[in-house]
């Protein structure tokens, strides 16, 4: 029994250097917090949804459309989907965000604001920002949108069921 505890020791000791080592795939030093702190603004856009969003130097609150974050996006995946590039740069509680957001739904929405706000964040300090938000993919548009209906089919693609007879 005695080997199997060393074992088991050596293998700890093992995985915890995997854990300290960083590939390219991780965000390991994303971000360092040491970006300048001045206002920005940013517009982003997804499906039918235009944001526009500006970020100030304050503690940290949200105010979309007059309301909180926590009011106007209920799920919490979207808060968190929303303030997804000030926590890979280390700025929490250091912008106030300021968003006039309309059109689609709310998951267009909730990307729209973080397109803005990732665009923000790289105008108010670029060298500091840019890296990290880039390989994040989040200064990247997202351009999927609905497709149209063609004529002679239901839907997009949807054909009329086929009958032989």
């Amino acid at each position: 029994m005695a080997e199997n505890t060393n074992d088991s020791a050596v293998l700890e000791t093992e995985e915890e250097q995997e854990l300290t080592s960083y590939s390219t795939e991780t965000n390991s030093g994303a971000g360092t917090g040491t970006s300048a702190i001045e206002p920005g603004y940013g517009t982003g856009r997804r499906k039918e949804a235009v944001a526009r969003v500006r970020l100030i130097p304050g503690s940290g609150k949200w105010t979309v459309n007059g309301h909180t974050l926590e009011e106007y996006f209920p799920s919490r995946l979207q808060q968190r989907e929303v303030n997804s590039p000030i926590v890979l740069l280390k700025l929490e509680n250091k912008f106030d965000a300021i968003v006039l957001v309309e059109g689609g739904g709310t998951t267009g929405q909730a990307g729209a604001i973080r397109l803005g706000v990732a665009r923000a964040l790289n105008g108010i300090d670029r060298d500091a920002n840019r890296a990290a938000l880039k390989k994040a993919g989040f200064l990247t548009r997202d351009a999927r949108a609905v497709e149209r209906k063609k004529a002679g089919l239901h839907k997009a693609r949807r054909a009329p069921q086929f009958s032989k007879r």
